[in-house]
């Protein structure tokens, strides 16, 4: 799959193709749908599929100090979308004068001008242009004057997680933060996850015989609510069952929020400056301050217990 930062960088012979556009922070089953269905249409004229997407996320461009976390950072969405048969992924970077773009510019430069669009296929919800004043109706129109075709494809819409409304990131991350993770699994179409290089912290799961890998995550991600969760951890390749945890650390007076896991039943790991990934499988506890370092040990080996039976189910 091919990889552009930028609209300089689309070779120059670049032919028809068929263009989704979206954040498509997260990837998550609603924008499979629209994703797999530019694909699909793609192979059916024979052409490439495209996404365009932006860096950094347009909110904090417009309203800077308002980027939302994030679900999923670009070359993750780019394997996503890999995974899903697309053949090359164009991240724009979203200036102030990008976004004072008209919606009418933005379809010639983009969408005409740079990958000769064939066909785009969009949500029904679908915005572009200065101040968002482009729509779906609205690209139809620019369609037929410049020859391309504009299919609107509808959303999944979630079931228990999210109360009969469209999957979206902005309901995947209010379940992250509210720490239902399974809910969020729900809509991902799999495990929420964190990733980051590990580094030295207060090494007191080690002192209490639970090492755990202490990630710093990347810049603006979702992280769940404080707690114990069962998930993984996956480091050179190898994928872990674990106990994570993510908070302050009460019981040692702790302000610095960190993501921490335990690789279960694991000895003798050396991780530090590694990049790992820890995905989120279920909430197991809140945070919580115990009477004595005893009663704490207690429940991590508790905790550990139970993380090992929700990985092995």
């Amino acid at each position: 799959m091919q990889r552009w930062r930028g609209l300089e960088y689309i070779p120059q012979d670049w032919g028809r193709s068929v263009v989704t556009i979206g954040s498509y922070d997260g990837v998550h089953r609603g924008h499979q749908l629209i994703i797999g269905r530019a694909v699909e249409r793609a192979r059916e004229l024979g052409v490439p599929a495209v996404v365009v997407t932006f860096d950094p996320h347009p909110s904090e461009v417009v309203r800077p100090g308002s980027h939302p976390p994030l679900l999923a950072p670009h070359h993750r969405r780019a394997e996503l979308m890999e995974d899903l048969g697309v053949d090359a992924v164009l991240v724009l970077p979203f200036t102030l004068a990008f976004s004072q773009l008209s919606p009418a510019d933005f379809v010639v430069k983009v969408l005409v001008d740079k990958l000769h669009a064939r066909a785009v296929i969009e949500g029904p919800n679908f915005r572009f242009g200065h101040r968002a004043a482009g729509n779906v109706g609205l690209l139809r129109e620019l369609g037929a004057a410049h020859d391309y075709e504009v299919e609107v494809i509808d959303l999944f819409v979630s079931g228990e997680a999210g109360g009969g409304v469209p999957f979206s990131s902005t309901l995947t991350r209010r379940l992250v933060a509210e720490g239902d993770v399974t809910g969020a699994a729900e809509i991902l179409g799999r495990p929420h996850r964190v990733e980051g290089v590990v580094v030295r912290g207060a090494q007191r799961g080690r002192e209490l015989g639970f090492p755990t890998a202490n990630v710093e995550t990347l810049p603006h991600t979702a992280v769940p609510a404080d707690g114990v969760y069962a998930g993984w951890l996956t480091a050179d390749g190898e994928r872990m069952p674990a106990a994570i945890s993510v908070g302050t650390n009460p019981q040692f007076d702790g302000t610095e929020r960190t993501v921490e896991a335990y690789a279960i039943d694991r000895v003798g790991l050396e991780l530090y400056g590694l990049h790992v990934t820890v995905d989120f499988l279920a909430y197991v506890r809140g945070q919580q301050k115990f009477d004595s370092i005893e009663a704490l040990l207690v429940a991590m080996g508790e905790d550990v217990k139970r993380c090992r039976e929700l990985t092995s189910a």
